[in-house]
């Protein structure tokens, strides 16, 4: 029963600080965007190199050689 005299506020206190910790994290964006970082991982941000009809590289990846 002694226990309970700890474990009552310390558990409200806990409620209080997960609580503030959900707040701040809404205030500063962390849940503004969940979709948006999934999709330009699976998009593309360059072209792939282009060849000629001979198939050689084309004259900046020569240059890059």
């Amino acid at each position: 029963m002694e226990s309970l005299y700890i474990l009552v506020p310390l558990s409200v206190v806990l409620v209080f600080v997960i609580g503030i910790v959900f707040w701040w994290s809404l205030r500063s964006g962390q849940y503004d965007d969940m979709e948006g970082p999934a999709y330009r991982m699976l998009l593309d941000d360059k072209d792939p190199p282009r060849r000629d009809e001979a198939g050689s590289s084309t004259e900046d990846e020569r240059r890059q050689d």
